[in-house]
């Protein structure tokens, strides 16, 4: 992953890439194959310039619906059947050079074009504007939580996408999905979508961070947007304050808090 989805947390895909070329100099010499990279960029692309020869990757994914564009993806391919090579997995008739069979979505490629063009010529602003939110948000959530508030995606020396927030309010009847169910208006996430089979179990990708298990089964995700405002971030924090208040009101009183 370019940037982790549930942390905002950006790896260091150049340094790695380098790496493996150092790597395929000396396999060369011994007759052997290159070892190629890829990258999932999907969830940084509308967050930051993402560029194929800084990263120095062999593939690259991107998917539209993250940076405001349709719901299609697309695979940038580096010295495509020269330099790096592809193979179908699906066969049939002969459309995008053989590489995949079927119509092509048109529309949506367009659509798809279109939005990584925006990105492309408002990058810096719209990073620019997530960043001063995101960072609203952490110093409101400090203000209302004070030292019950643990940031999950701030590491030292880390760099990490302007837009995202991953954080735990201390308490032993707060679990993230709990709080959530509480909330009036807010509709978040505890943390990756495409794990949301895991239940009530901590994320694995806070628990390899570090992350205290405690403080980790209370985590929640927010994303701020292009055209997410300092009012909202207000009724966010409100809305999670009323949740949290009504939770250890019901466990003082010793009622069920779910």
């Amino acid at each position: 992953m370019l940037a982790n989805n549930e942390t905002g947390v950006i790896m260091p895909i150049p340094e790695i890439s380098h790496r493996i070329k150092a790597l395929n100099q000396r396999r060369a010499a011994a007759g052997l194959p290159p070892v190629l990279v890829h990258t999932d960029a999907a969830q940084a692309l509308g967050k930051r310039r993402v560029d194929v020869e800084d990263l120095g990757v062999d593939f690259l994914t991107i998917v539209g619906h993250k940076f405001y564009g349709p719901r299609i993806g697309a695979l940038y391919v580096r010295g495509l059947g020269e330099l790096t090579p592809l193979y179908p997995m699906l066969f049939g008739g002969g459309q995008e050079r053989n590489f995949r069979p079927g119509t092509e979505n048109t529309p949506m490629i367009a659509g798809l074009g279109k939005a990584a063009e925006l990105v492309a010529q408002n990058c810096e602003a719209y990073a620019a504007h997530m960043r001063d939110i995101r960072d609203y948000l952490e110093e409101r959530l400090e203000a209302e939580f004070d030292k019950r508030i643990h940031l999950n995606s701030q590491f030292p020396g880390a760099e990490r996408l302007p837009n995202t927030c991953n954080f735990s309010i201390r308490g032993a009847q707060l679990q993230g999905h709990v709080v959530l169910a509480q909330c009036r208006t807010l509709l978040a996430s505890v943390g990756a979508a495409c794990h949301s089979d895991q239940g009530d179990q901590p994320s694995p990708v806070l628990l390899s961070c570090g992350i205290p298990f405690d403080v980790a089964r209370n985590a929640i995700r927010l994303s701020v947007g292009r055209s997410t405002s300092r009012t909202e971030v207000d009724l966010v924090v409100q809305d999670l304050k009323q949740a949290v208040a009504q939770l250890e009101g019901q466990a003082s009183s010793g009622h069920p808090c779910s």
